[in-house]
């Protein structure tokens, strides 16, 4: 997508747990204490009534003292008399020593301190009064019912793990990779000697939960007034709907999946969303990508509608105009697309586009996040909307990361690939044919936010700008590779190298080079498709002789009138009127190559007639349409109203607005603007509107326009070709 560039601004889970016990505290063994009948004489003839009598005395006084020293582990019933033994340190294992008993000596200073104790505690009893002296007893009988309960818990546990009754699955995926593993039932005694609730954690309990009752509400209120919110990694309200049931998964056994690719990419138990693809395991990679989650079979046969051929058929470009769109801020998040991820962020924590965002959220967020993203922004539905609605064509962005990241890069890796691969699946389900379009290059080909990173341009430019010029003539080996299989010879009709390289910023010769070079790799690795190269902004004129040694390549012009700021403030009549003239002769000087390049397609454009969508030309930026765009190049800044007739009284309000409360004038316009262009872009080869679905910028969504009823219901039932005179509008106001 164009951002605020163009013309002006060109120059079950728990985890698993081992069968044998935990060592207690301090490294404890835990050992068998059942007597066998010769251990049991053994330990008769060795126990002498002193030690008996000191033994009980000790046992006695814990009793007493137990609420002023808390025990390290749950108390024991008393043993019976005949079970009363001096411990014979030689009878340990090796593994046992580090438990030995109590010396005479330390028993016997034991002694001394509980008799000391226990005079205090009986001094503090006698000073009771009577109820407080029932309330201690009645503490110390729940004490001992609540010790009961735990120790015949840990022998339930016991009993169970000893003999294998009880198995507990493993948990994989990005839970476990975070650690974010809860035991199931909440606060759990364990071995090691934990403390119980007593009066202040409940009293803690009951403070918290009443802090949950007032926080969350205002919480939703908040995020609902936020538009779902985003900056916390929360996503947006394109985004919700149920949560995947990832049937297919239930026919998959996780052992089957390798240790050694358990919670990676290859590993579908990690998958958010499994729907349609293939979840049995396979290693396989060509050009060094995965081809987990294909199937091994394909149909070629449908049609996107009775006007085209099947994608087994030829199609001839030039004769047979191309009816597409793009689904952007999908696999490269675009902030005015999505704006709930970014909109709850203050101005000062700078976070303004992909990079930021994942930087942010940090790997695993980012991850969570983005997949859900990738999960439910754009699904099957979708692209058996778009072929109802009559196109044929549909142009897929997406970005370098999809096939791998560098040091240094927050950006989230490969998930975006397996969404593309299942993309071009539902575009084969529904003939419709695919224009990859590489939006995001490393090092950032035009330092605009849909390339991933706005500022500067890395890419054949800067320290590492050659760097990443070769890294992305090694990815387009990659893909290329890839894609040059049997199976997408039919579906894939054009491959993008590189959208939008701010040619005017850039060396013409450089990217010229480096476009030469990308298509020798292309079509060393096998592929025969077109392939499609951006203007650059140079405009078409620029263009003639132009990579004239490379075969079967497209040139992709983006048109928008709103990011002119000699454009923007054209009265209605005078936009639809350059759309039918001075585009359309454009296009047909450009695809003639006695004038101009050759092939030519119009890659991006909308109906909107101002830059007033939030995030449009940036976040936390104005509008050329009200004069709030200040920029350090007076060549770009806009900081008096732009709208006709340069009132000074431009307002974005109504522009946002529901389209609900537009005009049927200007429902009309709408209309006839994108019409216009339509008819002017097929002048050439085609073209694929900007973009299929947004958040809430209607003007923007061919989905939400067609909803609206200001764009038509099938690409090629139109009443406005250009051939008949422009209204003048004179009803409709210029200004807002």
């Amino acid at each position: 997508m164009a951002g605020p560039h163009n013309r002006d601004a060109r120059p079950d889970g728990e985890r698993i747990r081992r069968s044998h016990h935990r060592p207690r505290e301090g490294g404890r063994a835990r050992r068998d204490t059942r007597d066998t009948p010769e251990k049991q004489a053994s330990r008769d003839v060795q126990d002498s009534p002193r030690d008996i009598e000191a033994l009980d005395r000790r046992q006695r006084r814990e009793k007493r003292v137990s609420r002023d020293i808390p025990s390290r582990s749950p108390r024991q019933k008393p043993r019976s008399p005949e079970r009363r033994r001096r411990i014979d340190p030689s009878s340990f294992t090796s593994s046992e020593r580090s438990s030995n008993p109590l010396s005479f000596d330390s028993l016997a200073k034991l002694d001394a301190h509980n008799e000391k104790t226990s005079r205090r505690t009986q001094e503090q009893e006698q000073l009771l009064a009577p109820g407080d002296k029932d309330r201690g007893h009645e503490r110390q009988r729940k004490e001992k019912v609540a010790s009961g309960r735990v120790l015949k818990d840990k022998a339930k546990h016991r009993r169970k793990s000893d003999h294998g009754k009880e198995k507990r699955r493993v948990v994989s995926g990005p839970l476990a990779e975070e650690g974010n593993v809860r035991r199931r039932g909440g606060y759990v005694a364990e071995e090691s000697g934990k403390k119980r609730f007593g009066r202040k954690c409940w009293i803690s309990v009951l403070v918290v939960v009443l802090l949950l009752v007032i926080l969350i509400p205002v919480g939703v209120y908040a995020s609902k007034k936020n538009g779902g919110g985003g900056g916390g990694g929360s996503v947006g309200s394109s985004d919700d709907g149920p949560e995947p049931a990832n049937e297919n998964l239930k026919n998959v056994n996780e052992n089957d999946i390798p240790a050694a690719a358990k919670n990676t990419y290859l590993d579908p138990f990690t998958w958010y969303d499994t729907k349609d693809f293939n979840v049995t395991y396979t290693p396989e990679t060509i050009g060094g990508l995965p081809v987990m989650g294909l199937d091994s079979k394909w149909d070629d046969s449908t049609r996107a509608n009775p006007n085209v051929p099947p994608l087994d058929k030829e199609w001839i470009y030039g004769t047979m105009p191309i009816r597409g769109v793009n689904v952007g801020g999908w696999l490269s998040i675009e902030p005015f697309i999505t704006p709930s991820y970014f909109e709850s962020y203050k101005p000062n924590q700078g976070i303004i586009d992909e990079y930021t965002l994942t930087r942010e959220l940090g790997p695993q967020k980012a991850a969570k996040t983005l997949e859900r993203h990738y999960s439910m922004f754009i699904k099957e539905e979708d692209f058996k909307q778009i072929q109802a609605a009559g196109f044929d064509h549909v142009r897929i962005p997406f970005s370098y990361w999809a096939v791998t990241t560098y040091p240094g890069d927050p950006y989230v890796p490969k998930i975006s690939w397996r969404y593309l691969l299942r993309a071009i699946e539902y575009c084969r389900k529904y003939g419709l044919r695919v224009n990859l379009d590489l939006h995001g290059l490393p090092g950032s080909q035009n330092g605009w936010n849909h390339s991933g990173r706005l500022g500067a341009i890395g890419w054949l430019n800067g320290t590492d700008g050659a760097l990443n010029a070769q890294r992305s003539l090694d990815i387009h080996l990659q893909m290329s590779t890839f894609f040059a299989q049997p199976r997408y010879k039919n579906v894939i009709a054009i491959y993008g190298l590189a959208n939008e390289p701010k040619m005017i910023a850039l060396p013409t010769a450089a990217v010229l080079e480096w476009e030469s070079k990308a298509a020798a790799i292309v079509r060393k690795s096998g592929m025969q498709q077109y392939l499609a190269v951006g203007d650059g902004f140079l405009g078409l004129s620029k263009w003639k002789g132009q990579l004239s040694d490379v075969q079967k390549v497209i040139l992709d012009v983006h048109q928008y009138t709103i990011f002119n700021k000699n454009q923007i403030n054209f009265p209605h009549q005078k936009k639809i009127q350059y759309a039918c003239q001075g585009w359309t002769e454009q296009m047909k000087e450009s695809v003639n190559v006695a004038t101009g390049f050759g092939p030519t397609i119009c890659g991006e454009w909308s109906q909107a007639d101002t830059d007033c969508a939030p995030y449009l030309n940036n976040i936390n930026t104005g509008s050329r349409w009200e004069g709030t765009l200040p920029t350090d190049d007076p060549t770009t800044s806009v900081t008096t109203p732009r709208c006709p007739p340069d009132s000074g009284t431009c307002s974005c309000d109504e522009a946002n607005a529901d389209p609900s409360s537009y005009s049927e004038e200007y429902k009309q316009w709408l209309m006839m603007y994108a019409e216009a262009q339509m008819a002017s872009f097929e002048a050439g080869w085609g073209w694929f509107y900007w973009t299929w679905a947004t958040e809430s910028a209607t003007q923007w969504s061919w989905k939400a326009g067609m909803a609206a009823g200001i764009l038509p219901k099938k690409t090629w039932q139109r009443d406005f070709n250009c051939t008949a005179n422009v209204p003048d509008f004179k009803d409709l106001p210029e200004n807002y």
